[in-house]
């Protein structure tokens, strides 16, 4: 794959507090997950994706940061992060980090001088400092975690964070900022990582100022691609570099300005992660995606799951399949035996279509959403910014089952920060490793069928009727999911590589899915 290996990539993302935890403190850590990196090699995936590792309160698990250039010390250090690189280059898997260019800690020691320089000063241009309006804050903006995206200091100004207080939005306009991320890139570039996720790509340029017109006054302004440009060039400097974007957008055109030749490489597709299980839903959705992708030469990416969104197993067994992070649907019932079935065809349609795809941790051992967390543990800000009614993402970051009978289930040999259910054990990556109609056992085998016969390219469609999604691939291999509640007879075919659920002859179950030669 060579430059562009990250065109038909299979990444997975890990967490690294909840993977594995490598000195019994309860916390995942750098030494967890150089102790699992063959276990990542033997599923077959190309590269991992580590959720921010840096220096950090840990107010919103990591995504406020206090310092870009050096490793949070419940993870390990610097040096060790330099080792993990290299062994996981060594097993063949590249390395891609977290950039959170949106906002910092308000440990930062930019904010941190930002406060003590005071009105006025240049400390607290690199951030949004402002007065306020007839006793509030200067405008009624509201944080995405909920409550006034505003919070006023000691000396009577307001800071704007879009998200908690703890992480105030950085001033893009300001040459520092922009400077420092440059540099930010090239530190981690010269250690030897293959790749940049941007968090909250879409959000940097925003205008506190502006009357309101119509606009959103901080979601995807022309601005922020000059930002990007900027980044492809440093990124252009180290041979087979990629950057990729959190963009959360509704307007597919919109997107795909951000995955122009000399921006972006690549960007999450969300659409396709929060669409029902519905086959002219999922059709429209990944022909939409397609349409936009080809005229620019840039892969598209598949995503079922990740660390902000309910896990599918859980999803795709309600009554309401969709993903919204609105109205995440805590407590409505799912029929888990529906969700895995479907949660097994929809990781066979994801690794088959073409470009790259995204594995959460703990979606290959089927693991469902933990919905009744003891709230005295919960640890997300949505949880508490929203008056705890809003049960937020820890649900989907309990830490992964490893081996054993009983929790920590071999992630740790003390106590996991967020409890497992004692029902895991079914689920341990012990348990599934032996066992051939397992979660484990399936993605292992997709992952190393793709690996041969998938990846990037392009699809060509075959009509098998309104509830069926079925396509070729350059291979000559055949993808067929039968969305509807009927069984379905399979296409011409000679060999079954791979199905999700059990077939009946050349019949193809509901909620099932097969790949074919």
């Amino acid at each position: 794959m060579g430059e562009t290996w990250w065109r038909g990539a299979a990444i997975y993302q890990v967490y690294l507090r909840s993977f594995a935890d490598g000195n019994g403190d309860g916390f995942g850590d750098l030494a967890g997950l150089r102790n699992r990196l063959t276990y990542l090699a033997d599923l077959g995936i190309n590269a991992v994706w580590l959720n921010p590792w840096y220096p950090s309160p840990m107010s919103d698990g990591g995504y406020d940061v206090a310092d870009y250039r050096n490793i949070e010390p419940v993870f390990g250090t610097l040096a060790e992060a330099e080792k993990l690189i290299q062994e996981a280059h060594d097993l063949g898997i590249r390395i891609i980090i977290d950039v959170v260019p949106n906002h910092c800690s308000d440990h930062h020691v930019w904010f941190r001088e930002a406060l003590d320089a005071g009105p006025g000063s240049a400390a607290r241009e690199r951030f949004w400092f402002r007065p306020g309006r007839d006793g509030g804050p200067p405008n009624d903006w509201q944080s995405i975690f909920g409550g006034p995206a505003w919070t006023q200091v000691a000396d009577g100004e307001w800071y704007l964070h879009l998200f908690a207080p703890e992480q105030p939005d950085f001033n893009w306009n300001s040459p520092a900022v922009r400077d420092e991320f440059l540099d930010v890139l090239r530190f981690w570039f010269d250690r030897g990582v293959d790749g940049i996720r941007i968090d909250s790509a879409a959000v940097l340029i925003k205008d506190p100022d502006a009357e309101p017109d119509g606009d959103d006054p901080y979601t995807d302004r022309d601005g922020v691609h000059q930002i990007y440009r900027a980044w492809r060039q440093v990124a252009d400097d180290y041979a087979g570099r990629v950057l990729i974007g959190e963009v959360w957008l509704p307007d597919q055109a919109r997107f795909a300005r951000y995955l122009r030749p000399d921006e972006l490489h690549t960007a999450f597709n969300f659409d396709f992660l929060a669409c029902p299980w519905d086959a002219s839903a999922l059709r429209g959705v990944i022909d939409a995606t397609l349409a936009t992708h080809e005229p620019l030469g840039a892969p598209p990416t598949w995503v079922l799951s990740n660390h902000d969104v309910t896990r599918p197993v859980t999803r795709y067994g309600r009554a309401d399949t969709s993903f919204d992070h609105g109205d995440r649907k805590h407590g409505a019932p799912s029929d888990l035996g529906l969700g895995i079935r479907r949660a097994r065809a929809a990781a066979l349609l994801a690794m088959a279509l073409p470009g790259g795809v995204y594995v959460y941790q703990g979606e290959e051992l089927g693991l469902p959403e933990i919905e009744d967390l003891p709230d005295g543990l919960r640890q997300d800000p949505i949880w508490t910014r929203s008056g705890n009614t809003d049960r937020g993402r820890d649900g989907c970051r309990v830490p992964l089952p490893w081996s054993g009978e009983a929790p920590p289930f071999g992630y740790s040999s003390g106590r996991s920060w967020l409890p497992q259910p004692p029902n895991w054990r079914e689920l341990t990556v012990e348990r599934q490793e032996t066992a051939e109609s397992s979660m484990l056992s399936l993605y292992r085998t997709a992952l190393r069928i793709r690996r041969e016969k998938l990846g990037d390219g392009t699809v060509t469609w075959l009509p098998l009727g309104e509830q069926v999604l079925a396509f070729t691939r350059e291979s000559g291999l055949t993808c067929v999911v039968n969305l509807g509640p009927e069984p379905v007879p399979l296409p011409a075919h000679e060999t079954v590589l791979l199905a999700s659920g059990s077939l009946d002859g050349d019949v193809l179950p509901a909620d099932t899915a097969a790949w074919l030669l």
